[in-house]
């Protein structure tokens, strides 16, 4: 399997400019050959291409005859390119029959297709990233760009300057209200009072473009009445959304006097069971002032994966069809039918993804086709999840990845092409089509998704079809698709790249980044549309944009006196979706090593928990999730946020959506992923303890720790455990089975419940065990991961190796950067050194300068230091007088 020695960003690409956060920058520690699929699976017993593609066509084949098309499902992923999503849609609707194709997209960003349509006519974010940029007012609601999308957040913060303003709106504090001018840290659910009050406020105050709204807009009177029943004045909006009266008013007025202003959106107000109305409210009030596809205004829908949009571009949500056309788009199917060549185009939508695993669990779905994602992980209620894969009678996956979640439920598995062996394009949240070009060689059984499928096709008896020996080929037809969709859809649609079907295969190689709708300039070359309706002409069939009357309803979930807490859920800063490939990367697990909930002080006194401590999370299905306690002032009361990335592979009780119920919003279908409810409690442990081994084939944490904690932390040249329990344990008589033999050192304490020991053979360090009564007494690792890496432990490294560092050797503290391995208390130190600002430290430490995603730390941590030194001084002045 081939590798790189690193990742440089492309500094021509008018997205990122070369940036690179953290995940991109350590993707080639990810191609690694631990865990990759290279062969295909059937049954668990590895096979050739020949007969993996038989076994699939047969299970299609005879689900077809004996059930019909519509027992055969595909879920798909947006880290798909645009070319296999094409295919795979192809493939499904047209020749199979099955409506069922949907996307892991569906719980990321469908509320924000289903605003979309509901407003412009056709699922489009009319503005560009530039906007961000050119902004004298930036909204980010519902979004952690700090960590979510940390090189978008560094453009926002590049372009601070006086005059503009930021305001933050979100539950929790999080590192994007660094930014802020102004935090609006309102109560879960209430973003449509918030909005709705906005736009009678608006109305109120005479800040309405009533010319535009006249030319450009349909609905205004009903969107304002339902906004003045909701939201009839800034105190009423203050006292549902649990804000001050005066923060609320502010927001309104910066609003209403500033012109450019864009509202950014991401996963904090689609993943909600009111996620579409939540969105059209941040739509309805730029309609309402004419702010709309103008330089510096309009509301921007911030996409949760690489290609998710790509994926909308071709049908791959279960309600779509092609090219933006939908089952209801006059003549859509027919046209459709026609242009694939297939005898029909099934005629209602198919099932979404809650919704559909629902379908696999009754056993309606017979054979089931996932591809580059988890949903074992990543869905609602997902032990339901894993009961509707056991049930299923045949169950597919494509992947890179041998081992996650869903796949010890396939009964078939076919190797996939991954990161850097991929051909083909994606598409990002403005619209701007990107070429990703493979630059390294598929291992010799592994092929890309759109070859699979198609083989399979072939062997359905549709070869001709799709006799595609390219990606350019798959390129092209897809754009001479998109062309049809604007005489198909009876108006003009805003997909069209129809101009490029005809592009040569070198033409598609050197493809430069281009947002649709493209044209073809004066000089021949295609030519992209920055931003949409600057001039109204929106894709409904009158031309106007659609305000949506919005009501408030609440979270499907809500707390009981069973189940008191709120729970929110979101991504961390290092880590990617459900983890499968971001913690093949050790320094990606470095910054937060094991699963956490952050609890307010007050609930954490209310609860008895403690600062390092482990708590438990119990959801209203009885499925419990575990973690270490975060204790912090930016959470709200009530409120506990947890990670959406560990699995089971990595911890037995960390995987945040057991937490989640299958809760939906009724016209996007996504679910209600950020409010569910749980009790709390502090998880009583006896011991705690870190495991070290070199070699952990064999050896499962949850066979010597049924009833206790686990979790797994991959190291550079190791792999290691955090484990606790409440269950006494006899060390000395344990340890050689955690150890994998005898300890050739170690140091029982029975009165303090410490121990150590370590396994050497042949002088070379094989494992090490360190117990104690908390986690907080516990040696960093650092030292003795590299002490695995010694082919000989020398002297010094025996006679320290029970105290997990040599005296000379610097306590780093947490990770705070971890593009160079930088923590907090080297960082402290400097500072208390004198070393005060982000570039002094930069320049001296490093940290701060790569992606930048550590910056509001690294600020936190100079803040901190000035407050104390502010404190101290003023105690000190006391003291002298």
């Amino acid at each position: 399997m081939a590798k790189t020695d690193g990742v440089a960003g492309d500094s021509r690409h008018p997205a990122n400019l070369g940036r690179l956060c953290v995940k991109g920058s350590a993707l080639h520690e990810t191609l690694v050959p631990t865990g990759r699929l290279l062969r295909p699976r059937v049954h668990g017993r590895e096979t050739g291409w020949p007969d993996a593609v038989a076994e699939v066509s047969t299970a299609i084949a005879q689900a077809l005859a004996t059930h019909g098309p519509g027992s055969v499902a595909f879920y798909l992923s947006g880290q798909l390119l645009t070319e296999d999503y094409y295919v795979a849609n192809k493939l499904a609707k047209g020749f199979i029959g099955t409506p069922h194709v949907d996307t892991n997209s569906r719980l990321c960003m469908s509320s924000a297709v289903a605003a979309h349509k509901r407003a412009f006519g056709e699922d489009c974010v009319p503005g560009c990233y530039q906007d961000l940029e050119l902004a004298d007012l930036l909204v980010l609601t519902g979004s952690n760009a700090a960590w979510a999308h940390p090189v978008l957040y560094q453009r926002m913060q590049a372009a601070s300057r006086p005059g503009r303003r930021v305001v933050v709106i979100d539950p929790r504090r999080t590192a994007t209200a660094e930014l802020a001018d102004l935090h609006l840290k309102l109560k879960p659910g209430t973003d449509t009072i918030l909005f709705n009050g906005l736009l009678h406020w608006l109305w109120q105050e005479g800040a309405v473009d009533e010319a535009y709204v006249a030319r450009h807009c349909t609905g205004f009177e009903a969107a304002m009445g339902a906004a003045r029943a909701s939201a009839a004045s800034p105190a009423s909006v203050a006292r549902q959304c649990d804000l001050p009266d005066a923060d609320v008013e502010l927001f309104y007025r910066w609003f209403a006097e500033t012109s450019r202003t864009v509202t950014a959106f991401s996963q904090g107000i689609n993943q909600s069971n009111a996620g579409t109305d939540k969105a059209n409210a941040i739509i309805n009030c730029h309609l309402a002032t004419g702010r709309i596809g103008r330089p510096g205004a309009g509301p921007l829908s911030l996409t949760g994966q690489p290609n998710a949009m790509g994926g909308r571009e071709v049908g791959g949500l279960a309600n779509t069809l092609a090219a933006h056309m939908d089952y209801d788009t006059p003549g859509a199917r027919t046209g459709v039918a026609e242009f694939w060549g297939c005898r029909g185009i099934p005629e209602q939508p198919g099932l979404k993804a809650v919704d559909l695993f629902e379908a696999v669990h009754r056993g309606d779905i017979k054979v089931l086709w996932i591809m580059g994602t988890n949903p074992a992980v990543s869905l609602p209620d997902s032990a339901r999840v894993r009961a509707a894969l056991e049930r299923c009678p045949t169950v597919i996956v494509s992947d890179c990845m041998a081992e996650t979640d869903t796949t010890r439920y396939a009964n078939i598995l076919l190797p996939a092409a991954g990161w850097g062996e991929k051909d083909g394009t994606v598409t990002n949240s403005e619209r701007c089509i990107s070429r990703q070009r493979g630059f390294l060689p598929l291992p010799a059984e592994v092929r890309p998704d759109w070859w699979i499928m198609s083989a399979v096709a072939d062997a359905l008896g549709h070869g001709d079809a799709f006799a595609y020996q390219a990606p350019v080929d798959i390129f092209r037809e897809h754009a001479a698709l998109s062309g049809l969709s604007v005489t198909a859809s009876g108006g003009r649609r805003q997909f069209d790249i129809g101009v490029m079907a005809s592009l040569s295969a070198a033409e598609y190689d050197q493809m430069t980044p281009v947002q649709w709708p493209v044209q073809v300039d004066s000089a021949g070359r295609f030519a992209g549309t920055a931003r949409l309706y600057s001039e109204g002409g929106f894709s409904t069939p009158d031309g106007r944009a659609r305000m949506v009357p919005v009501e408030t309803m609440a979270p499907g979930q809500r707390p009981s006196h069973r189940h008191p807490v709120i729970v929110n859920s979101g991504r961390i800063r290092d880590q990617w979706h459900t983890m499968t490939r971001t913690a093949l990367a050790p320094r990606l697990l470095a910054h937060r090593s094991e699963p956490f909930m952050e609890v307010h002080p007050t609930d954490a006194r209310r609860y008895a928990l403690v600062e390092g401590g482990l708590a438990r999370l119990t959801g209203t299905s009885g499925e419990s999730f575990v973690g270490r306690v975060r204790v912090t002032s930016d959470q709200r009361s009530g409120e506990v946020f947890v990670p959406i990335h560990w699995n089971r592979q990595f911890t037995a009780r960390g995987v945040a959506t057991e937490l989640m119920q299958p809760v939906t919003d009724p016209i996007s279908g996504q679910p209600e992923g950020k409010h569910g409810v749980a009790d709390l409690a502090p998880l009583p442990t006896r011991w705690q303890a870190r495991l070290m081994r070199r070699d952990a084939s064999g050896w499962r944490a949850e066979a010597v720790c049924p009833d206790g904690y686990w979790a797994r932390q991959p190291l550079l040249h190791c792999d290691s455990w955090w484990l606790a329990s409440n269950q006494p344990v006899d060390w000395p008589r344990e340890s050689e089975l955690w150890l994998g033999g005898r300890p050739q050192v170690f140091v029982d304490d029975p009165a303090s419940g410490r121990y150590r020991a370590a396994r050497i053979v042949d002088g070379q360090l094989q494992a090490v065990l360190l117990v104690d009564t908390c986690a907080e007494a516990l040696p960093d690792l650092a030292w003795l991961d590299q002490c695995f890496n010694a082919t000989v432990l020398s002297d010094e490294q025996r006679r320290y190796l029970l105290a997990g560092r040599t005296v000379e050797v610097e306590d780093t503290g947490a990770l705070v950067c971890s593009c160079f391995q930088v923590g907090e208390k080297q960082i402290t130190r400097a500072i208390r050194a004198g070393t005060d600002s982000v570039a002094e430290l930069g320049q001296a430490l490093r940290c701060g300068t790569n992606c930048g995603s550590c910056l509001p730390e690294i600020r936190a941590l100079l803040e901190a230091h000035r407050v104390e030194a502010s404190s101290t001084g003023r105690r000190d002045k006391v003291l002298a007088d």
